[in-house]
């Protein structure tokens, strides 16, 4: 049996555009409003995002609110960011139905 390995490493993180991914997934669910401090659902914050060095942070309302709970994201990889849609969705599924 041959000693092959397979060592491909990942492709490196890039903060800067998962951010404008994030931001255009956002943007195509069409259901939130882009403001300076973050996004809003009927007038509500509900999330931000920020670049931080090499990471992305994010922050996800638990449920809109004029002061909500935050539950908080670090971005490195492209998983990360793939589970932040995933629940992204989860939420704005469960915001619609509670409306």
């Amino acid at each position: 049996m041959s000693d092959d390995s397979w060592d491909i490493a990942p492709l490196a993180f890039n903060a800067d555009s998962t951010l404008l991914a994030l931001k255009r997934f956002i943007r195509d669910q069409h259901l939130l409003t882009e403001r300076s401090e973050g996004w809003l659902l009927a007038g509500n914050l509900v999330m931000t995002l920020a670049v931080d060095g090499a990471t992305v942070k994010a922050q996800l309302a638990r449920r809109p609110a004029r002061t909500p709970e935050w539950d908080s994201y670090t971005l490195k990889s492209a998983p990360d960011a793939r589970k932040l849609q995933d629940e992204i969705k989860r939420r704005l599924l469960r915001w619609r139905g509670d409306e």
